[in-house]
């Protein structure tokens, strides 16, 4: 019912929307035809003002022609009192535009100049009357215009002009223009082709500028000479009807406007009248309308109510006794349907219990996710490998995984899931219990058949905690010495390796010490390997306490040592290098006596190289033989001393510093 309401409401709409707009057109069509013909007679009232005033005037320029004596033609122009009703005033000027007559008379104005005029030039170049531009009169402060025709001599030369003023407020000239109505808010005007307004009802706007051709171009054409009619913005930025028609004599143009809501405020009235007629046609017709439809639709209510009761498990099938066949066909198909989804969901659910159990019973962990990445089921391996209780809630189980592995991990996640692509990843988690597991997580999209789209994620879950703990130590002990803890030649190398690209990239300094035992052979062929070794650890602990946390020690071999300082400078390095000599200086170990043999005490002593990387320097290779090579000089300077050795300069012989007690 409601839908028959609503289809009627909107035929209701359509037709007085068409109505509207016919209506629109005819009624536009009709006003601007009605304005059309206004502004014709407007501006040939005008024109008939306009061309009696010129006549007058020429007249009288016949009358004052071939004669230039002041006092005669002051006299003459009194005698032309009947010329007031069409004029303000008259005056006449001779050949250089000096005022020598005027009536009435007014003070200052015999005598004026008018030669640099623009209507004294316009008359003496065409020799014809002419209209001036608006002024504002210099005794009555009224708007005004000046019409003007030539005096000729006997041989047609120019002797001056005869003019009459007229005022723009009275005078006759404009009265059509004041008495017409055009509605409530319709009015004419008439500006110069220059642009001024000469009348409007609104009297503040006399002599002002006309709008500009951006704001109402049709009155930009008609100041340029063109006569017509259409549809444009008018002073107050309301659209309106507009026409325009042409005063020629003076050069001036007539307007029309008309508001469109003036224009179609009639229409606006038929319209709502006609709406009302409508709304009760359709307010009557709507309860019969009901009666039919209820009537038509009660085999459908049937049908509704049946689907319903199948729906609920009350009954199995659809059994609908109505005439109308289309009904008859829907019930069938909804039976046919429903056996069809009976057997699918039968098979449905056996699929379900097969997968239950076999997720259920296989000891690796799997999950699935739906589109939003909301893990939605956990198997119990997965359960029980995360620490996962099977009543809690699933949902927030990347909230445990480690900070760091986390952006990275949720990232790729949710790239997987827009474009379906496979998500591999290994990742830190967190358990309840706070330990912490090493996980593989890999996960698929599931892609239907049909259409390509994605259902979710299916992944797996292996727990590769002892796998990366043994390769961590694989990594260690392949970098460091068993014996002293100490990184080996294969770790140091690596640490130069990244010192030295720090270095020629953003030219951090890094100092590199090298340095062996002194006396550390009789040691071990007195003592023992045993008691070797265990000076071997006691001086890997004193340099590595010596040193500072960012600095790397290593034993590279036997009794060799280095030490990488990075972010240090030769000065700071040569410092360091003789804290560990006197450290190292102060270590010893004692040999168990045995028998008769009395214990023995043994020490060592350093020879230390100290160098820092160059910037000609290619590889690491060379800082190692700076270094390798001051070791050996500080051997053969008596042992126990620093040598510190820079990189050759260009022609120059390597700098050499020693230090020693």
């Amino acid at each position: 019912m409601l839908g028959v309401a609503i289809a009627w409401l909107l035929i209701v709409a359509l037709v007085l929307g068409i109505t509207w707009q016919l209506g629109k057109e005819m009624v536009q069509e009709t006003n601007v035809s009605h304005l059309r013909y206004e502004s014709r007679l407007l501006a040939d009232e005008v024109t008939q003002q306009v061309s009696a005033r010129i006549n007058t005037l020429e007249r009288l320029s016949s009358l004052l022609s071939q004669r230039d004596n002041p006092s005669w033609l002051q006299t003459e122009l009194r005698h032309q009192n009947t010329l007031l009703e069409l004029f303000e005033g008259l005056v006449v000027t001779d050949a250089s535009g000096r005022i020598i007559a005027d009536w009435p008379v007014v003070p200052g104005r015999k005598n004026l100049e008018t030669g640099q005029e623009e209507y004294f030039r316009a008359l003496r170049g065409t020799g014809r009357p002419y209209v001036s531009q608006p002024f504002v009169g210099r005794a009555s402060n009224m708007p005004m215009v000046l019409i003007s025709v030539p005096r000729k001599g006997s041989e047609g030369e120019f002797q001056g002009f005869v003019g009459g003023v007229v005022s723009l407020n009275r005078g006759g000239l404009f009265d059509r223009l004041a008495r017409i109505r055009l509605g409530e808010k319709g009015y004419a005007g008439v500006a110069t082709a220059s642009g001024k307004i000469l009348y409007h009802p609104n009297r503040d706007l006399i002599m002002q500028d006309v709008p500009s051709a951006s704001e109402n171009p049709l009155l930009d054409l008609a100041l340029d000479g063109w006569q017509g009619d259409g549809v444009g913005a008018l002073l107050n930025g309301e659209r309106g009807l507009q026409a325009f028609s042409q005063i020629w004599p003076a050069d001036w143009v007539v307007g029309l406007f008309l508001p469109m809501g003036q224009a179609q405020l009639p229409l606006q009235g038929f319209i709502r009248q006609l709406w009302w007629v409508w709304l009760s046609l359709a307010v009557l017709m709507l309860p019969l309308l009901w009666v039919l439809l209820r009537q038509m639709l009660l085999p459908l209510r049937h049908l509704e109510k049946q689907i319903g009761e199948v729906g609920l498990g009350k009954r199995h099938k659809v059994n609908l006794d109505t005439n109308m066949l289309e009904l008859r066909e829907v019930s069938n198909t909804f039976n046919r349907v429903e056996d069809e989804r009976q057997t699918l969901l039968t098979n449905l659910h056996e699929r379900e219990a097969f997968l239950d159990s076999v997720l259920s019973s296989t000891p690796q962990g799997m999950f699935v996710a739906n589109f939003d990445g909301d893990i939605t089921y956990m198997n119990p391996a997965l359960l029980e490998m995360l620490g996962v209780e099977p009543g809690d809630e699933p949902g927030d189980w990347h909230k445990q995984i480690h900070p760091d592995d986390h952006p990275g991990a949720m990232d790729m996640w949710r790239h997987s899931l827009k474009t379906g692509s496979e998500f591999l990843r290994q990742l830190r988690f967190h358990r309840h219990d706070d330990e912490m597991l090493w996980l593989e997580v890999h996960a698929r999209a599931v892609m239907l058949t049909q259409g390509g789209h994605s259902l979710g994620l299916v992944g797996m879950v292996k727990d590769i905690t002892e796998r990366r703990q043994q390769e961590a130590i694989q990594r260690w002990e392949a970098e460091h010495d068993p014996l002293t803890g100490l990184l080996n030649r294969r770790g140091f190398e690596r640490r130069l390796e990244e010192a030295f690209a720090d270095f020629q990239k953003t030219s951090t300094p890094s100092a590199l010490i090298l340095f062996d035992l002194d006396h550390f052979k009789p040691i071990n062929d007195e003592g023992g390997h045993a008691l070797g070794d265990e000076m071997l650890r006691r001086i890997a602990q004193v340099v590595a306490w010596e040193v500072r946390r960012s600095d790397h020690v290593a034993r590279q071999g036997g009794d060799e040592f280095g030490v990488l300082l990075p972010s240090c400078t030769l000065r700071q390095a040569k410092t360091i290098a003789d804290s560990l000599r006197k450290a190292v200086a102060e270590i010893s170990v004692t040999q168990e006596s045995k028998g008769s043999t009395a214990s023995k005490e043994y020490k060592v002593t350093l020879s230390l190289g100290v160098t820092a990387f160059s910037e000609d320097d290619t590889a690491i290779d060379a800082a190692m033989e700076r270094a390798d090579s001051a070791s050996y000089e500080a051997k053969s300077l008596g042992r126990n001393s620093v040598v510190v050795k820079m990189a050759a300069a260009a022609g120059s012989h390597e700098d050499l510093v020693a230090l020693f007690d």
